[in-house]
């Protein structure tokens, strides 16, 4: 199956603010999986029925079969179980015989035309339950693969959805008008209020706001921004109201450039080929040949009548008849998929399931995939000899007035360590200090708690103090101060915690012969020390969209096929242009799992190692069943050119051959892809 990319629409009908892309709309779904010459099987949605035809066409199908076995042997039941087997036929068949007969017609002898000559000659010879049973289940396997289709067309919508359609533009008479995104100039002045998405790229003019830039860098904690900071279209300002200068128009904006990363990353993977339609290039003109040169050179050769050879002949084509070949990798993959399924683990269709035991590197986003994504209050200290419950009461009472995500993390942990000891004091003059932190009297005196310059500015920091922030940053943790009358009372650390399974998770990969990355948006120092806590040896940080894109193909050159497994709208370049793209389902965006090949339900990144133990499984059973397959039809073909295969022979040939295969990949069901 391929993953295909949709092109954006003429302009005339793109809605403005988009940067350029429109989602298509429903394009043709016919594919042809052939190869250059013309035996690929020919995929045609058109074509195929849906399930309620096909249920009924198998309904009608076990009737005349049962008609076959048990209905008296008279001309008007005989011709009754005709009529049943021809309906399902009809209710099946229509689409793969028009596709076998144009097949027949270009002289490309490919699994339609075979299933039409031996569908057509089972019939003719009077096995017509069998030519009925033969196309249902030809069909049902047919339409069990195309439903697993990418749907990866919705990840371009998903993205436009960031940008807002209209900014609010300061004119030159000072008023402010919303126009649309696509038609605001680079310099404009564009006001984003509190809780706003940012609508262009741009720098801060006036004011200052926590930005939550997840959506595109993948930063797990908002950054503070000021006058003269670069914001980037569809991020969030979440604290406080921006005057953003833009700097760029909406076609070239950060987000412009995911979007089309991810058309380009999708218009460049190829169409993964079927074995059994390759193997169809070989096999079926084989079948044809032997079929033919039996009815031809029969008479001739071995004496046989001319009805005995074509007897003889159809009976070939019964036996060759791909039903169990066919059935062998969509039963064996429907198989593997429901286990994946039941382990929370979303995989979108066949192909990937089979080229996940090919993998050799994962590479991984911190934010949200290895970590919990929402900063947390990891440790806290007092800080010369300070009161611990007048720290905590002071830390708990400014926290709770500031709506900063660090700020939040703190009242939470506090509450969360001591609920009772954690109440709120009354603050006087309370002020929130852009960029910094936060301040207010407590009874009496004056608190602040901030960051590591609002320290500073006070001249409260000292050597000692500066080592242990460096401690804590070494770790990738954000530090919050606190100080009072008498100064730094408290220190705070804050951090994005890892996930209690990425550890595990890492472990397995490594044993497993995969090699682990981790990729982030973050800082280097915060992206490595995350890196060391989960046992990765190699990490990069301060990466942007197309950096991680760019950083992928490096690891698919050094490492061969490579994955990335993110949650992002960062991320979404990089899962596109993965050999296989795996999304946190529980916490990524709709543009993540939509961009991803798999989807893992529950965060748990313990279900990677899962996916490749049940890819390889899924292997060996597939070539399992493709053995048994045709070994039993190559036994029985023998058999045939030799005189000694008759008909039922041929019947059971099919049947026994699909039963066995059926069965067989049904064991994936029970699969244990926990070790």
């Amino acid at each position: 199956m391929s993953k295909h990319c949709c092109p954006p629409e003429p302009a005339a009908r793109r809605t403005p603010g988009h940067a350029g892309h429109e989602p298509a709309a429903g394009h043709d779904h016919d594919h042809d999986h052939g190869d250059a010459g013309g035996s690929g099987h020919l995929h045609d949605h058109a074509n195929l029925p849906g399930w309620p035809r096909l249920i009924a066409a198998l309904a009608v199908a076990v009737a005349a079969e049962l008609f076959h076995f048990l209905a008296p042997d008279t001309q008007a039941w005989h011709i009754a179980g005709m009529a049943l087997a021809a309906v399902a036929i009809v209710l099946a068949g229509l689409g793969i015989y028009r596709s076998g007969l144009a097949s027949l017609a270009r002289g490309r002898l490919d699994i339609n035309a075979l299933m039409t000559v031996a569908v057509t000659g089972a019939f003719l010879i009077g096995q017509w339950p069998e030519a009925a049973m033969v196309m249902a289940l030809y069909a049902i396997a047919e339409l069990i693969e195309d439903k697993a289709a990418d749907r990866a067309r919705g990840a371009i919508a998903g993205l436009m959805a960031l940008a807002p359609e209209t900014a609010d533009v300061q004119g030159a008479d000072g008023a402010w008008t919303a126009r649309p995104v696509a038609d605001v100039q680079p310099g404009a002045l564009v006001r984003v209020r509190p809780g706003g998405r940012i609508p262009l790229d741009g720098e801060v003019a006036r004011g200052s706001s926590a930005v939550n830039q997840a959506p595109v860098t993948g930063e797990s904690i908002p950054v503070d921004k000021a006058a003269g900071d670069p914001v980037f279209a569809g991020t969030i300002s979440e604290t406080g109201e921006l005057l953003v200068r833009t700097t760029a128009v909406a076609g070239q904006s950060t987000l412009a450039r995911i979007i089309a990363a991810v058309e380009q990353a999708q218009a460049t993977r190829a169409p993964t080929q079927r074995f059994v339609d390759r193997f169809a290039a070989v096999y079926t003109p084989a079948v044809f040949a032997i079929a033919l040169a039996v009815a031809v050179l029969g008479p001739f050769v071995a004496g046989w009548t001319w009805l005995d050879a074509i007897y003889k002949a159809l009976v070939l084509l019964v036996i060759a008849c791909p039903c169990a070949l066919v059935i062998s990798t969509p039963v064996t993959v429907v198989s593997g998929l429901t286990a994946a399924a039941r382990r929370g683990i979303l995989i979108k269709g066949g192909t990937f399931l089979e080229s996940a035991r090919k993998l050799r590197a994962v590479a991984l986003d911190k934010t949200g995939t290895l970590t919990e994504g929402r900063p947390k209050l990891v440790t806290w200290q007092t800080w010369a000899g300070a009161n611990e419950a007048r720290a905590r009461h002071a830390a708990a009472s400014l926290a709770a007035r500031s709506d900063h995500p660090v700020s939040r993390a703190i009242a939470q942990g506090l509450a969360d360590e001591d609920e009772a000891a954690a109440a709120l004091a009354d603050i006087q003059d309370f002020q929130a200090l852009a960029g910094r932190g936060s301040a207010g009297h407590i009874e009496g005196g004056e608190w602040v708690l901030g960051n590591h310059r609002l320290i500073e500015e006070r001249g409260l920091c000292s050597p000692e103090l500066e080592a242990t922030l460096a401690t804590h940053e070494a770790e990738g943790r954000t530090v919050t101060l606190l100080a009072g009358p008498q100064g730094v009372a408290a220190v705070f650390a804050v951090a994005d915690t890892l996930r209690p399974t990425s550890r595990e998770a890492i472990e397995e990969l490594k044993s497993m012969g995969i090699v682990p990355v981790m990729l982030s948006g973050d800082n280097t120092a915060t992206a490595q020390a995350v890196a060391r806590a989960a046992g990765i040896d190699e990490a990069q940080g301060n990466l942007l969209p197309e950096d991680k894109q760019r950083v992928l193909a490096d690891l698919q050159r050094r490492h061969g096929p490579t994955a990335m497994t993110g949650d992002g709208i960062n991320d979404a370049p990089a899962l596109a242009a993965a050999d296989l793209g795996f999304a946190m389902g529980g916490a990524g965006t709709d543009i993540a799992m939509e961009s991803a090949d798999v989807v893992v339900m529950n965060d748990d990144l313990r279900r990677l190692p899962e996916t490749v133990r049940l890819s390889r499984r899924t292997h060996a059973v597939l070539w399992q069943n493709i053995s048994l397959a045709l070994g039993i039809k190559a036994v029985f073909l023998v058999l045939a050119l030799f005189g000694e295969a008759t008909m039922w022979m041929a019947v059971f040939a099919d049947m026994g051959a699909s039963l066995l295969v059926v069965g067989n990949g049904l064991r994936l069901l029970r699969a244990d892809v926990t070790r």
